[in-house]
Protein backbone atom coordinates (compact mmCIF):
# COMPACT_ATOMS: atom_id res chain seq x y z
CA UNK A 1 0.00 0.00 0.00
CA UNK A 2 1.29 3.50 -0.95
CA UNK A 3 1.69 6.43 1.46
CA UNK A 4 0.03 9.26 0.14
CA UNK A 5 1.85 12.34 -0.04
CA UNK A 6 2.00 15.10 2.60
CA UNK A 7 -0.02 18.26 1.28
CA UNK A 8 1.97 21.06 0.46
CA UNK A 9 1.06 23.91 2.37
CA UNK A 10 0.77 27.22 -0.19
CA UNK A 11 2.70 30.19 0.76
CA UNK A 12 0.34 32.91 2.73
CA UNK A 13 1.33 36.35 1.86
CA UNK A 14 1.80 39.06 4.79
CA UNK A 15 2.38 42.25 2.75
CA UNK A 16 2.82 42.97 -1.14
CA UNK A 17 4.57 45.39 -2.39
CA UNK A 18 2.28 46.83 -5.42
CA UNK A 19 4.00 49.97 -6.12
CA UNK A 20 7.64 48.52 -6.80
CA UNK A 21 5.90 46.84 -9.94
CA UNK A 22 4.78 49.95 -11.26
CA UNK A 23 8.60 51.80 -10.19
CA UNK A 24 10.61 49.43 -11.38
CA UNK A 25 10.85 46.85 -14.42
CA UNK A 26 12.08 43.61 -12.25
CA UNK A 27 14.48 41.42 -14.07
CA UNK A 28 15.26 38.73 -11.57
CA UNK A 29 13.86 37.67 -8.25
CA UNK A 30 15.12 35.98 -5.28
CA UNK A 31 13.90 34.58 -2.12
CA UNK A 32 15.61 35.84 1.53
CA UNK A 33 15.08 34.72 5.00
CA UNK A 34 14.42 37.87 7.29
CA UNK A 35 16.38 37.81 11.10
CA UNK A 36 13.45 38.93 13.38
CA UNK A 37 13.31 39.77 16.96
CA UNK A 38 11.17 39.06 20.35
CA UNK A 39 7.58 39.94 19.35
CA UNK A 40 8.19 40.48 15.52
CA UNK A 41 6.56 37.11 14.05
CA UNK A 42 3.44 37.60 16.25
CA UNK A 43 3.20 40.78 15.04
CA UNK A 44 3.46 39.40 11.34
CA UNK A 45 0.83 37.10 12.22
CA UNK A 46 -1.50 39.95 12.99
CA UNK A 47 -1.02 41.18 9.09
CA UNK A 48 0.27 44.28 10.46
CA UNK A 49 3.07 44.88 8.00
CA UNK A 50 3.76 47.83 5.41
CA UNK A 51 6.55 47.75 2.99
CA UNK A 52 5.79 50.56 0.55
CA UNK A 53 8.81 52.58 0.44
CA UNK A 54 11.51 49.89 1.59
CA UNK A 55 14.69 49.41 -0.47
CA UNK A 56 17.48 46.68 0.22
CA UNK A 57 21.44 47.78 0.31
CA UNK A 58 24.53 45.89 0.62
CA UNK A 59 27.18 46.86 3.40
CA UNK A 60 30.05 44.80 4.35
CA UNK A 61 29.09 41.65 2.22
CA UNK A 62 25.40 41.80 4.05
CA UNK A 63 22.37 42.61 2.97
CA UNK A 64 20.04 44.64 4.79
CA UNK A 65 15.92 45.86 4.58
CA UNK A 66 15.36 49.38 5.52
CA UNK A 67 11.70 50.89 5.41
CA UNK A 68 10.10 47.90 6.58
CA UNK A 69 7.23 49.20 9.04
CA UNK A 70 6.17 45.66 11.46
CA UNK A 71 3.91 47.98 14.11
CA UNK A 72 4.92 46.27 17.95
CA UNK A 73 2.71 43.37 18.94
CA UNK A 74 -0.37 44.34 20.25
CA UNK A 75 -0.21 42.07 23.82
CA UNK A 76 3.14 42.70 24.15
CA UNK A 77 5.49 43.77 26.79
CA UNK A 78 8.43 45.75 27.66
CA UNK A 79 10.00 43.17 24.73
CA UNK A 80 8.99 44.94 21.71
CA UNK A 81 11.13 46.06 19.25
CA UNK A 82 11.66 48.86 17.64
CA UNK A 83 9.45 48.88 14.82
CA UNK A 84 11.59 50.48 12.24
CA UNK A 85 14.49 49.48 12.29
CA UNK A 86 16.63 47.58 9.58
CA UNK A 87 16.69 44.14 9.45
CA UNK A 88 19.26 41.35 8.20
CA UNK A 89 18.25 39.49 5.11
CA UNK A 90 19.78 36.10 4.90
CA UNK A 91 21.12 35.13 1.19
CA UNK A 92 23.93 32.39 0.23
CA UNK A 93 27.42 34.37 -0.20
CA UNK A 94 27.49 33.82 -4.02
CA UNK A 95 23.34 35.53 -4.60
CA UNK A 96 24.87 38.41 -1.89
CA UNK A 97 28.33 39.00 -4.41
CA UNK A 98 25.78 38.34 -7.60
CA UNK A 99 23.55 41.35 -6.05
CA UNK A 100 26.27 43.44 -5.30
CA UNK A 101 27.86 43.62 -8.99
CA UNK A 102 24.59 44.00 -10.71
CA UNK A 103 23.44 46.60 -8.55
CA UNK A 104 26.57 48.97 -9.47
CA UNK A 105 25.44 49.30 -12.80
CA UNK A 106 23.67 52.35 -12.98
CA UNK A 107 20.00 52.37 -12.60
CA UNK A 108 19.73 49.18 -10.56
CA UNK A 109 17.87 48.52 -7.44
CA UNK A 110 16.74 45.90 -5.03
CA UNK A 111 13.09 46.09 -3.99
CA UNK A 112 11.36 43.85 -1.46
CA UNK A 113 7.90 42.74 -3.30
CA UNK A 114 6.58 40.60 -1.28
CA UNK A 115 6.54 39.00 2.56
CA UNK A 116 5.02 35.87 2.94
CA UNK A 117 5.10 32.44 5.12
CA UNK A 118 6.70 29.80 3.38
CA UNK A 119 5.28 26.02 3.68
CA UNK A 120 7.51 25.65 7.45
CA UNK A 121 5.95 28.94 8.79
CA UNK A 122 9.45 30.96 8.27
CA UNK A 123 9.03 34.62 7.14
CA UNK A 124 10.20 35.47 3.88
CA UNK A 125 10.95 38.18 1.50
CA UNK A 126 10.81 38.15 -2.20
CA UNK A 127 12.90 40.96 -3.63
CA UNK A 128 13.36 41.34 -7.22
CA UNK A 129 16.48 43.48 -9.22
CA UNK A 130 15.07 45.86 -10.70
CA UNK A 131 15.93 48.97 -13.36
CA UNK A 132 13.65 52.29 -12.90
CA UNK A 133 11.23 52.80 -14.88
CA UNK A 134 10.76 56.14 -16.78
CA UNK A 135 7.61 58.19 -17.16
CA UNK A 136 7.04 57.02 -20.66
CA UNK A 137 7.73 53.63 -19.82
CA UNK A 138 4.71 53.79 -16.91
CA UNK A 139 2.59 55.29 -19.44
CA UNK A 140 3.49 52.31 -22.00
CA UNK A 141 2.32 49.99 -19.56
CA UNK A 142 -0.46 51.40 -18.37
CA UNK A 143 -1.67 51.32 -22.14
CA UNK A 144 -0.22 47.93 -22.79
CA UNK A 145 -2.74 46.83 -20.17
CA UNK A 146 -6.12 48.70 -20.54
CA UNK A 147 -5.88 47.37 -24.56
CA UNK A 148 -5.35 43.75 -23.05
CA UNK A 149 -8.55 44.28 -21.12
CA UNK A 150 -10.73 45.57 -24.00
CA UNK A 151 -8.87 42.32 -26.10
CA UNK A 152 -9.97 40.12 -22.84
CA UNK A 153 -13.39 41.78 -22.76
CA UNK A 154 -14.41 41.69 -26.99
CA UNK A 155 -12.89 37.82 -27.07
CA UNK A 156 -15.31 37.54 -23.77
CA UNK A 157 -18.52 38.71 -25.78
CA UNK A 158 -17.45 36.86 -29.04
CA UNK A 159 -17.17 33.53 -27.22
CA UNK A 160 -20.94 34.24 -25.56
Amino acid sequence: MAMPMPKKRERRSIAKNRSARHEYAIEETFEAGLVLKGTEVRSLRERACQITDSFCLIRNGECWLHGVHIPPFSHGTIFNVDSDRKRKLLLHRKQIDYLDGKLRTKGMALVPLELVFDDHNRVKVVIGLGRGKKLYDKRADMAKRDTDREIARALKERNR
